[in-house]
């Protein structure tokens, strides 16, 4: 798909992986939806985009809620026009294992709202998007892009069971939607990707950091600008479909 003039709707796109795809598939000519819960942070986003000469509108909306979605979706498509790609990239983390216990004792378990928190954001806000993004492409009439963020942590990590299995259900949407949608002109990839340095890794310990990054083959962590480079590739990539890119500097868990 040509980037140009196309319109590109990304949640999480106030900051983050999100800004940085933002810039890069502006830079190649994309209007630019940016959803987010955060107001203030997409007016500042907006405005970083515009000094470089990139057109994008910010859009407040709750992927995990489905009037929310089907709003904005309305929204955007009255003032920007159809979407032609949507990129899921909302997500939240709320670790905790599932069980700690001491000496035969339960001290601790997952809460059931930490785990419905990141289901309904990372798995249930990309189905509701992916569905509403679809339904405007194939009325539209034009062929359109979805890219789903996913993690290397699909496959299983310590402390973090709501988080994988919501991540491995994204792959799992997206080599579902992959099949049901080529008909349309529809293609369906993911990024998987590792340990990027954002606001997130940059509040853990420098101990903590050192072994991260002392188990990732390139020796460091990755840019959000690698990322955004991901997903710009699936997008242009007219037979690219239903597979992930793996992006963690050769790490696996």
């Amino acid at each position: 798909m040509k980037l140009d003039n196309s319109v590109i709707a990304i949640t999480g796109g106030a900051r983050g992986l999100g800004l940085a795809m933002a810039r890069q598939l502006g830079g190649q000519g994309a209007t630019l939806a940016l959803l987010d819960m955060d107001g203030d942070a997409l007016d500042s986003a907006v405005s970083e985009l515009h000094a470089d000469g990139i057109e994008s509108r910010g859009f407040v909306a709750d992927v995990a809620d489905e009037s929310s979605v089907a709003q904005v979706f309305r929204d955007i498509a009255s003032s920007l026009g159809p979407v032609h790609g949507l990129v899921n990239n909302a997500g939240i983390v709320r670790d905790g294992l599932l069980v700690k216990a001491k000496e035969g004792k339960v001290e601790k378990t997952m809460p059931l709202d930490k785990w419905q928190q990141v289901i309904d954001v990372n798995l249930t806000g990309v189905f509701l998007c992916g569905r509403e993004a679809s339904v405007q492409m194939i009325e539209a009439g034009h062929h359109g892009v979805i890219v789903n963020i996913s993690s290397i942590s699909r496959a299983g990590n310590m402390g973090q069971s709501n988080y994988a299995a919501a991540k491995a259900g994204v792959v799992a949407l997206t080599t579902t939607w992959a099949a049901e949608l080529a008909r349309y002109g529809i293609r369906v990839g993911a990024v998987a990707p590792g340990f990027i340095e954002t606001e997130m890794t940059a509040s853990m310990r420098d101990d903590m950091l050192d072994k991260i990054t002392s188990g990732v083959p390139l020796g460091r962590l990755g840019q959000p600008e690698d990322i955004a480079q991901s997903v710009a590739f699936i997008m242009t990539n007219d037979y690219f479909t239903g597979r992930v890119v793996e992006c963690d500097g050769g790490l696996r868990l």
